[in-house]
């Protein structure tokens, strides 16, 4: 509490004031072993001045003495307050109003209830598209780091936002955080009707219809824009709803440019506003008091009106707001500016503070984003970078002498399956390690691909960059990439496969890995094969033949018949031939050479295929990860199920060369890991024949033959 502070500020005044009398004292009234004073006198006929010096000096210290204790009493009053569980009170720094009397420790600022640290705090955010969605992991991320107190957040999503935070708080896990989805779709008759300019659209005047769309019980809430970052705890902002009069619903920042003052291009006429108007990027609404006042049918009235001569809005929900507030300005409260910093184009946001250290929330409302032109710019984009790369994992901190809340419903996002029966996609996970593969892989495959990315959060935003500057990714619209963040010293490379298989879309799909390069035209081929087998009305996993080269620069084979006699010429070899033939040969690729039909062929120990099957295929076994048995077990699974094994005979895939993987590194040189890895097989073993029974005992005899 400052109360508190400004005590303890006047006690260490007083006591260093104290100190230095007393030294002073004693250098006057002290003496030598030998009877001499410490400090000489001018002359000696100055000895009775001296006198009355010393009673003076003896007075001011015991006055000083006395103003010191009843500081100590003043400041163990406080402390006892503080201890014994009432509410303390006391002024924000943030009010700027003048202290009380210089006789009294007390302010006169109004009083204001701090909050609890286990009070829950809510925030509202609309968010729609890819794009919006990564500016509110950045702004959660803001939130998350600075924050003292549980917290539910509220989105209203459409189906792509919903499905990216859904899955992103879900992996995130972070204690003492819960999170609602409202479907925007719903909302949108409320707002549809509403000429929009904004580069926002609909989703620009959705902050209206909060009243309706959050849940009846909220009273109130925090609503920011999704290009915000916080630079201090939320709970501050929260707290300042303590401050609302009785008849005050809506907290906001003023407007730090002149848009609504009308002067800066010709004939230009913004919205009405109540002097520079207010920004709506950061909102305090008090639900409650708006839903009594009838607030959905009071800005639907102002919106109509306004209409008739405005035509369309130019910043969306705000100049409504603006109009409404011009109508009844008793119904704001204007928060400091230092809760909503804009750097629009037009900004005057420097005006706002003195120092960056003491600004609180940024908001870069300028469609430039981070190209601003501002002149403490590099510490705002620095800033922002900050949380934008911040590990996520960092965030799990629990928040000590707080219950668990309970969890509230979640909605489940389902996906639409495309029309095309035989349609498939390219299913596959990597790290930062093998990212020059993606531009080879999408020139090879025209069809749908959903990858499973595993990066740390900086790693994330280079692949972002990465992707955003390849022409090659950047012109592909059927490419799906799902992060997952780093976690653990392992490689979880069956969690990642199924992230990535959860993610498709299709009837069908390619389960490959990224260092394979598909034939051309594998894509049309493996959808003219399904419709050919009728594979929706069998059971059946058809097996692409692996192969791989050894050189660095390889000219791609256009056919089988090329293939073949590369194959003859030892540029290319049958996959993993020295290594591990086990994991191909019952491919048997001797047959695979003049084969013109597809041909079945039996499951064999260590049998690791790559397959093209339905989307809802059994999901490799998690307990796998880094090198070793994590196919194996899949393609044993798979025959568990009674899936025929067929082999295309016109299709196949090559591996291109990399460096060892780490994984790899440790298998080959650990002792333990390689033991690790046989009691999981154990483990899996046992875990089919519970499964299946009886058929699955040729596993296990197959296991102890070898």
């Amino acid at each position: 509490m400052l109360r508190s502070w400004r005590v303890k500020l006047k006690l260490l005044l007083a006591t260093v004031t104290l100190a230095v009398l007393l030294s002073w004292l004693y250098l006057f009234v002290g003496s030598l072993e030998y009877g001499r004073f410490l400090l000489l006198p001018p002359c000696l006929g100055e000895q009775p001045s001296r006198d009355v010096e010393r009673e003076a000096l003896a007075s001011r210290v015991r006055r000083v003495e006395e103003e010191n204790q009843q500081l100590r009493l003043q400041l163990s009053q406080v402390q006892a307050e503080g201890s014994d569980g009432n509410p303390q009170w006391g002024a924000s720094a943030e009010d700027g109003d003048p202290p009380g009397g210089e006789g009294s420790n007390r302010t006169a600022c109004p009083k204001q209830r701090t909050v609890h640290k286990c009070e829950l705090l809510h925030v509202a955010i609309v968010c729609a598209g890819h794009n919006a969605s990564r500016d509110v992991v950045t702004l959660v991320k803001s939130i998350l780091f600075h924050r003292k107190n549980p917290l539910h957040f509220h989105f209203i999503t459409d189906s792509v936002a919903h499905q990216i935070l859904q899955t992103l708080f879900q992996s995130w896990m972070v204690p003492s955080v819960h999170v609602s989805f409202y479907n925007a779709d719903d909302l949108k008759p409320e707002v549809s009707w509403i000429p929009n300019k904004h580069y926002s659209g609909i989703y620009g005047l959705m902050k209206l219809t909060l009243t309706k769309a959050l849940p009846s019980s909220l009273s109130k809430v925090i609503v920011l824009d999704t290009d915000i970052t916080f630079a201090t705890d939320i709970a501050e902002l929260w707290a300042v709803f303590g401050k609302f009069s009785d008849k005050q619903v809506i907290g906001l920042v003023e407007n730090q440019s002149d848009w609504y003052l009308g002067n800066l291009w010709k004939n230009h006429k913004p919205w009405p506003a109540l002097g520079r108007g207010f920004n709506t990027g950061v909102i305090l609404l008090l639900l409650d008091r708006l839903r009594r006042l009838g607030w959905e049918q009071m800005w639907r009235l102002t919106a109509e009106r306004e209409l008739m001569s405005m035509l369309s809005t130019s910043l969306a929900d705000q100049d409504i707001f603006n109009a409404v507030i011009k109508q009844d300005p008793a119904l704001v409260y204007r928060l400091p500016c230092f809760w909503n910093v804009q750097l629009s184009d037009h900004t005057r946001s420097e005006q706002c503070y003195t120092e960056v250290s003491d600004l609180k929330v940024i908001h870069w409302n300028s469609p430039k984003k981070l190209r601003v032109k501002n002149k403490h710019v590099e510490f705002f984009r620095n800033l922002y970078l900050t949380f934008l790369e911040y590990d996520g994992n960092l965030l799990r901190r629990e928040l000590f002498g707080c219950a668990s809340l309970p969890s509230p419903p979640s909605d489940q996002y389902e996906f639409l399956a495309l029309p095309n029966p035989t349609d498939v996609t390219l299913v596959a996970q990597l790290s930062m390690d093998r990212l020059q593969m993606l531009e080879a892989i999408c020139k090879h495959w025209a069809g749908p691909i959903s990858l499973a990315l595993y990066m740390s959060d900086a790693e994330a935003q280079q692949f972002l960059r990465y992707a955003q500057a390849s022409e090659v990714l950047s012109a592909r619209r059927n490419v799906a990439y799902h992060i997952v963040y780093k976690e653990g010293q392992f490689y979880p490379i069956n969690l990642l496969r199924n992230v990535a298989l959860a993610n498709t879309q299709t009837p069908y799909v390619f389960l490959t890995d990224i260092d394979f390069l598909p034939m051309y035209g594998l894509y049309d081929y493996l959808r003219n094969s399904i419709q050919q087998l009728e594979l929706p009305q069998r059971k059946a996993a058809l097996i692409v033949p692996a192969f791989e080269t050894l050189h660095y620069r390889l000219t791609f084979p256009k056919s089988k018949a090329e293939l073949l006699s590369m194959l003859d010429m030892g540029s290319l070899y049958t996959f993993r031939y020295h290594v591990w033939p086990k994991g191909h040969a019952p491919t048997d690729y001797a047959k695979w050479r003049t084969a013109t039909v597809p041909y079945r062929v039996a499951w064999q120990p260590d049998f690791e295929p790559y397959v093209v099957v339905r989307r809802d295929c059994p999901k490799y076994d998690q307990r796998f990860v880094g090198f070793g048995w994590n196919k194996v077990s899949h393609i044993m699974e798979l025959d568990a199920q009674e899936y025929e094994l067929l082999v295309l005979p016109n299709a196949f895939m090559i591996h291109m060369p990399h460096a060892p993987s780490f994984d790899i590194s440790k298998f080959r040189l650990s002792a333990g890991y390689r033991g690790c890895l046989q009691t999981l097989r154990e483990e899996f073993h046992q875990d089919l024949s519970r499964r299946y029974g009886a058929a699955a005992l040729k596993y296990l005899t197959a296991e102890r033959s070898l």
